[in-house]
C-alpha cells in the first residue's frame, strides 16, 4: 500500500480523532447549552398543570376573579418564556448544524478527492451525508434526545400527586421505552441496508450521467436503468419493511399513550370520589402524563431520521479515517527543477503486484525527458508519482532535494504543471480553467495561453476567455480541451511540467504548437517530462526512458535510445518536422 501522510495532532486532541469527531467535540459546549434550555423548557411544562390545579382547587372554590387574573398573568409570562426558550433552542441547533457543515464540507471534498486517487469513487455522497447530519441536528427529530432525560421529573411530580398515579405513569413510561427498543430492533438492520443500497444506486446513476456520451452512443441506457431499478427496488423493499414495522409500533405506542391518559383520568376520578385527590390534581396528572410520554413517542416517530444520520456519521468517519488530513509543511523556496527518481517501487492500493519496480532517473533544470513503452508499462503511474498524486511504496521522488509527496500541496502546485491523459475541465469560463480556478491577473492567463499557442483559438470563441465551457468542457472539442489543459499546466511558469501523452487529440498544427511550447519551456529552464507514442513529439527531448512491465529497460540520451529502439539514427531537432500521425511509425501507446 502507498504511504499516506499522518494527521496533525496537538496536546489536547488524540491523534486518532477525525475532523468530524473534533468538530462534534468542539460543539459539545453548544450542546450543553441546548441541554440547559431543554431542562428549563421541560420545567416550564409544569406551568399548565399547576395552573389547572390552582383554577380547579382555588379559584372555582373561592370565586375570586382577581386570583384568576393573577394566575393567568403569571402563567402567560411563564409560557412566553417557554416559547422564547424553544425558539432559542431551535436557533442554536440550526447554528450548530450550519457550523458543523461549514467546518467539514471543504475537508470532505479533500477526503473524497484523496479516496478517488486511491481508487474509491464516492462522488458527492459524503456531502449528502453531511447535509443529512446537518438536517437532523437542525430539525425537531433531535429534540427527543434532549427531552427524554427529563421524563423521570414528570413521573416524580405525578407520584407526588398520588402514588397510584405515579405507578401508572411509571408503567406507561416503561412500556413506551420497551416499544422504542422494539422499534430499534425491528427497523435498524433494514434501514441500514436500505441506506447502503440507496447510496450504491445513486453512485451508479452519477456514473451514467458522467459518461453520457458513451451511454448514449452504445445504447447502454436500458441496461443501466435496469441495474438502477433493481438496486432501488431492493432499497425500497427494505425501507417499506422498516416503515411498516415502525408504523405498527408507532400505532401501538399511540394506543398505549392515549389509553393510559384515559386510564389516569379514570383512576384520578376514582381517587376524587374516594376523597384522596382533588379535581385539579386529576386534570394536572393527565396533562403531566401526556408530557411525560411525548418524548418517547416522538423518538419512535423520528427513528428513521436518527438511523439515517447515524449511518451518515459512520460513513464520514470511515472516509476521514481512510483519507486523513495532510500534515502542515514548512514553506520551501521555489524549485529550480532538479528532479530525482530514486529506486521507486509502487504497489497500487488493493493490489499485491508492483506497477513500478526500482525505477531511477535524474533530470537537471532545462532538460526534457520522454517516457515510452508498451501499454501497462507504468508510464502514467510514474507521471502521477512525479507530481505527488501518489506516494511511492518504496524509494523517493525529489524536486530540488524535497520529497514531492510531502510538500505542501498548494505551494507545490504553484511550481508544477500536469496534463493527464484524460483532460478534465471544470464548469466555468476558459479563464477560470487556465488560471486553475483562481482569481488571477488576466495577463498571466493570456501568457499561459500564448505559451500553449491557444490564445488565437480562444479569441475566436463567442466570448473569448469569458466563454462558459459547461460541465467537463462540453462545448469544446477533444483537441481544444487538451490545448486548454496544456495552457493550465503552463500557468504560473512552473519549474516542473509533466505531460501524459499531450498530443493524443491534437492535429498537426496542435502538435507543432506543442513542440514550440516544449522548446520555450526548456529555454526558460523548466524541467519537462512527457509520455509520447509518436517519434515526431520527441524532437526537443533530451533524454528517453523505456519502461516495460514497470522496469526501466533503457535510459539515456534521446538519439542513442531511439537508435536502439528503431535501428536508425533519428534526425536532429533542427531538421525534424512534425508530420501527420498516419505517416509516423507507431510506438507503443501510453498506459499504466
Amino acid at each position: 500500500m502507498a504511504r499516506r501522510p499522518s494527521k496533525p495532532t496537538d496536546r489536547n486532541t488524540p491523534p486518532s480523532q477525525t475532523p468530524l469527531a473534533r468538530s462534534l467535540r468542539t460543539a459539545r459546549r453548544a450542546f450543553v447549552w441546548v441541554g440547559v434550555f431543554s431542562f428549563f423548557l421541560n420545567l416550564l411544562m409544569l406551568v399548565t398543570p399547576i395552573y389547572m390545579m390552582q383554577v380547579f382547587d382555588r379559584v372555582l372554590s373561592s370565586g375570586r376573579t382577581e386570583t384568576l387574573l393573577l394566575l393567568t398573568m403569571i402563567a402567560g409570562f411563564a409560557l412566553l418564556v417557554l416559547g422564547a426558550l424553544e425558539a432559542f433552542r431551535s436557533h442554536l441547533l440550526n447554528r450548530i448544524g450550519a457550523w458543523i457543515d461549514g467546518e467539514l464540507s471543504s475537508q470532505l471534498i479533500g477526503s473524497s478527492l484523496a479516496s478517488r486517487l486511491h481508487g474509491i469513487s464516492l462522488g458527492a455522497q459524503p456531502l449528502r451525508d453531511l447535509a443529512q447530519i446537518r438536517q437532523f441536528v437542525g430539525s425537531n427529530a433531535i429534540n427527543p434526545l434532549f427531552d427524554s432525560p427529563w421524563v423521570p421529573i414528570f413521573v416524580a411530580v405525578i407520584w407526588v400527586l398520588h402514588w397510584w398515579l405515579g405507578v401508572l405513569a411509571l408503567l406507561a413510561a416503561v412500556a413506551l421505552f420497551l416499544l422504542a427498543l422494539a422499534n430499534d430492533m425491528a427497523t435498524r438492520k433494514s434501514l441500514t441496508e436500505a441506506n447502503d443500497l440507496s447510496v450504491g444506486a445513486y453512485r451508479q446513476a452519477e456514473a451514467a450521467v458522467r459518461n453520457a456520451d458513451v451511454v448514449q452512443a452504445m445504447g447502454m441506457l436500458p441496461a443501466i436503468q435496469r441495474r438502477y431499478e433493481a438496486a432501488n427496488a431492493e432499497a425500497n423493499t427494505l425501507q417499506l419493511r422498516a416503515g411498516d414495522r415502525g408504523g405498527t409500533i408507532m400505532g401501538l405506542s399511540k394506543f398505549v399513550r392515549l389509553f393510559v391518559q384515559v386510564g389516569i383520568l379514570g383512576l384520578g376520578a376514582y381517587l376524587v370520589l374516594q376523597g384522596a385527590l382533588t379535581a385539579g390534581s386529576m386534570i394536572a396528572g393527565s396533562i403531566l402524563l401526556g408530557r411525560c410520554l411525548a418524548p418517547v413517542e416522538q423518538a419512535i416517530g423520528a427513528w428513521r431520521s436518527f438511523i439515517g444520520a447515524k449511518d451518515a456519521h459512520a460513513r464520514i468517519e470511515k472516509l476521514m479515517t481512510a483519507a486523513p488530513e495532510a500534515p502542515d509543511q514548512m514553506s520551501l523556496p521555489a524549485p529550480r527543477g532538479h528532479l530525482e527518481v530514486d529506486r521507486v517501487t509502487f504497489v497500487p492500493p488493493s493490489s499485491q503486484t508492483p506497477v513500478l519496480k526500482q525505477v531511477s532517473l535524474e533530470l537537471q533544470p532545462g532538460e526534457a525527458l520522454g517516457i515510452i513503452g508498451p501499454s501497462a508499462a507504468g508510464k502514467s503511474t510514474l507521471c502521477k508519482l512525479m507530481v505527488g498524486i501518489w506516494a511511492p511504496t518504496a524509494g523517493h521522488i525529489r524536486l530540488d532535494s524535497a520529497d514531492v509527496h510531502t510538500w505542501n500541496r498548494e505551494e507545490f502546485g504553484k511550481h508544477v504543471g500536469y496534463l493527464p491523459q484524460e483532460v478534465e475541465l471544470f464548469a466555468g469560463t476558459i479563464k477560470d480553467n487556465i488560471s486553475r480556478m483562481k482569481d488571477a491577473d488576466p495577463m498571466t492567463v493570456i501568457e499561459a495561453a500564448q505559451m500553449a499557442d491557444v490564445h488565437r483559438m480562444i479569441l475566436h470563441l463567442p466570448d473569448g476567455y469569458d466563454t462558459e465551457i459547461g460541465e467537463r468542457g462540453a462545448v469544446l472539442s477533444g483537441g481544444q480541451r487538451q490545448r486548454i489543459g496544456l495552457a493550465r499546466a503552463l500557468f504560473g511558469k512552473p519549474s516542473l511540467i509533466v505531460l501524459d501523452e499531450p498530443n493524443a487529440n491534437l492535429d498537426q498544427d496542435g502538435e507543432q504548437a506543442l513542440l514550440q511550447s516544449i522548446q520555450a519551456l526548456k529555454t526558460r529552464g523548466a524541467t519537462v517530462v512527457m509520455v509520447a507514442h509518436r517519434p515526431s513529439a520527441l524532437v526537443h527531448i533530451d533524454k528517453l526512458v523505456v519502461l516495460r512491465d514497470g522496469v526501466v529497460e533503457m535510459f539515456g540520451a534521446r538519439d542513442d535510445i531511439l537508435e536502439r529502439v528503431t535501428g536508425r539514427r533519428p534526425p536532429t531537432a533542427v531538421t525534424q518536422q512534425p508530420r501527420p500521425p498516419t505517416t509516423n511509425p507507431p510506438m507503443a501507446r501510453a498506459g499504466r
